[in-house]
């Protein structure tokens, strides 16, 4: 029989109750006041693991930006998915927006051209703009930061005379391309020189710091960056306690205790498990048995679906190298013990390394040293019987 639950576990999914982000809501909340008067604003980026609410948070920010009045667009960036066509088809609704009202139409033409040259350049599998060959040739650009650079300009000095300002929530940042990250880093920079209410709230896996500096030097000076994790015991009380409150159903505090010490306070865990625990509650109380009785299911659940679906992206020699990072028994894990698992040299492993990186399994922490990306994948690693197979036959 159904039964109406107040925990979501899911992508992205917003919960009954976000805990955790009151401070990074109320100081990003103040930066949008900002933007409103417009007054130009440091970006933002959030990193952090798989499960600790990135894309629930954005998602949160952005539904506060548009009370505002901010002309607001998600754009979530995939490997196989183009970001330039993305980003331009957003530029293309906000003058959309702006056309809307008669008085600026003729803000319009500058920056439409500025998107045309983008589109044409860059993405030469869309088919927006029908245009003549002899058009086609004038909008032409080889330049891909120049042409990003002058879609940020042109839209920009729309929005400051229309007063309408923009805020871009682009999640999964890891997944762009070098050259378009490059670009965007650049263009969002010279838009900021000028004064244009122009900001980004970017969220990605902890690799990206590295990706964007590595890309401008001045990406430290452009972005605010904040480190998204786990949940403060306090924090997580109230994850779990909140949304079971309207129903009428209240934890004992040694269950509460057990919930955090299973999920290490990661707010997808703590959903999924509180999911699993209230659907076989009938009473008004849960204690630490109830918890117990279903930590086994819980964790069956997240082999089946959060675990599983990244570990079958990965190949018998991407395998193998997590087989070695959980075989060093601590994480993070240098590259040179887990070439020595291996019983291969550092060079020959490397390739694997970067594969593992760009699909988003593993990321450096600190020089040579690995950890993964999705919280408690090495538990998972140690209950499957392809990693016990290769422990025994080693």
């Amino acid at each position: 029989m159904f039964k109406v639950n107040p925990y979501r576990p899911g992508a992205g999914l917003m919960p009954m109750y976000l805990a955790g982000r009151d401070e990074d809501i109320e100081n990003i909340t103040q930066m949008f006041l900002a933007l409103t008067m417009n007054i130009p604003t440091q970006s933002i980026i959030f990193s952090g693991l798989r499960g600790v609410g990135k894309t629930v948070l954005i998602n949160r920010l952005q539904k506060i930006a548009e009370d505002k009045d901010i002309f607001c667009r998600h754009i979530e960036v995939e490997e196989r998915n183009d970001f330039i066509s993305q980003i331009a088809a957003c530029s293309q609704a906000f003058l959309r927006k702006v056309s809307a009202k008669e008085r600026f139409r003729n803000l319009i033409q500058k920056p439409l051209d500025a998107i045309k040259a983008l589109v044409i350049s860059f993405d030469p599998n869309d088919n927006t703009f029908s245009l003549s060959l002899q058009e086609k040739e004038l909008y032409s650009s080889t330049n891909l930061t120049q042409s990003l650079t002058e879609v940020f300009v042109t839209i920009g000095e729309t929005a400051y005379k229309t007063e309408i300002p923009i805020c871009f929530f682009i999640d999964e940042i890891q997944y762009m391309k070098p050259e378009e990250l490059g670009s965007l880093i650049a263009a969002l920079h010279r838009t900021n020189q000028l004064g244009y209410p122009i900001m980004i709230i970017g969220a990605g896996l902890p690799k990206i710091y590295k990706m964007l500096s590595d890309e401008k030097s001045y990406s430290e000076r452009l972005f605010l960056y904040k480190e998204i994790g786990s949940l403060t015991r306090e924090q997580a009380k109230k994850a779990i306690e909140e949304p079971a409150k309207k129903f009428g159903v209240f934890y004992s505090d040694s269950a509460i205790d057990k919930i955090v010490n299973v999920t290490n306070g990661y707010p997808f865990f703590i959903q999924q498990l509180c999911k699993i625990v209230f659907n076989s509650t009938d009473g008004d109380f849960i204690d630490i048995d109830d918890i117990k009785e279903h930590i086994p299911v819980f964790f069956d659940t997240l082999d089946t679906g959060f675990f599983k679906v990244r570990y079958e992206r990965c190949s018998d020699g991407d395998k193998k190298f997590i087989f070695a990072m959980v075989k060093c028994d601590e994480l993070p894990c240098s590259i040179s013990n887990i070439a020595k698992k291996l019983d291969k040299r550092v060079k020959t492993i490397s390739p694997t390394r970067a594969q593992l990186i760009n699909k988003g399994i593993i990321y450096p922490v600190r020089h040579s040293e690995l950890d993964f990306t999705v919280p408690e994948f090495s538990g998972f690693i140690k209950r499957a019987d392809e990693y016990i197979q290769w422990c025994e036959e080693r």
